[in-house]
């Protein structure tokens, strides 16, 4: 009798769930896995590349290192508040969740900015990929073009790397986005996608990357309207595994591409 009362009173913690959290963090971690291969591969190549190739340059001047430096200070706080915001949710602080996840995407986006100002003035300088011509409107450095023709590995190698994190960063602004505002933030990406594609010069990373949050915008309108739901603590601590394996990504590539490829005078 008293087993039949505590089985009635206490929900079994087997229950199968098609979305558990069990299952969820089995599903992410298992992404995570995936994907830290896909890093492993780029940041091999360009250690390669480095180490294979005679008179590897160093582009990077003191401006570039400041400007990776304050983007390093973005992710590290970004890291803080996502922890903050993990912590709100366990609490049922539905408020300070929403407000700590604000302030990530926040740290997000000033990163992916400063990275993309980054791009456009390498490109307007005359680092580009080998298949692509130099910026109209715009003289090269000559050390940078230098650099596009006669180690074509290194453009190459590091708008891929770079590029593939920074997109990374901009699906969890997205990711992030959803679980705190849901189908509020469809129209907020809209607005941003509209102000970066009118708003920026035909040639510039941030027009072409515009097109991702467009991109975005259908992705989440579609899983919205498939599962419209309220997100609960898990999903915030799914989304902050995400989160802090993109910042640790960039732990590796902050040294391996911008302090080893400073200028020192």
């Amino acid at each position: 009798m008293a087993d039949s009362v505590v089985s009635q009173d206490i929900p079994s913690v087997y229950e199968p769930s098609l979305f558990g959290t069990y299952s969820k963090k089995i599903g992410m971690w298992l992404f995570l896995m995936s994907d830290s291969l896909t890093f492993g591969a780029l940041l091999y190549a360009y250690s390669y590349g480095r180490i294979s190739t005679a008179g590897w340059p160093t582009p990077f001047h003191s401006a570039s290192i400041i400007n990776a430096t304050i983007m390093t200070a973005f992710l590290l706080t970004s890291s803080l508040t996502m922890v903050l915001a993990v912590r709100a949710s366990v609490q049922h602080d539905a408020k300070a969740q929403t407000l700590w996840l604000l302030a990530t995407m926040v740290c997000g986006a000033a990163f992916v900015v400063l990275h993309g100002k980054e791009w456009s003035n390498l490109i307007a300088e005359g680092l580009t990929l080998p298949m692509f011509p130099a910026v109209p409107g715009h003289e090269a450095n000559a050390e940078f073009a230098n650099v596009a023709k006669s180690v074509p590995q290194f453009p190459s190698t590091f708008f891929t790397l770079t590029g593939m994190h920074m997109l990374h960063v901009t699906l969890g602004i997205v990711y992030l986005g959803v679980v705190a505002l849901r189908r509020k933030f469809i129209p907020v990406l809209l607005v941003l996608w509209l102000i970066a594609w009118l708003g920026t010069p035909a040639y510039s990373p941030f027009h072409y990357g515009s097109h991702v949050l467009l991109l975005a915008a259908i992705v989440c309108g579609i899983i919205l309207w498939l599962k419209p739901k309220v997100y609960d603590s898990s999903d915030v601590e799914v989304a902050g595994l995400y989160w802090h394996f993109v910042d640790l990504v960039w732990m590796f590539i902050f040294p391996l591409v911008y302090l080893m490829s400073a200028k020192i005078l």
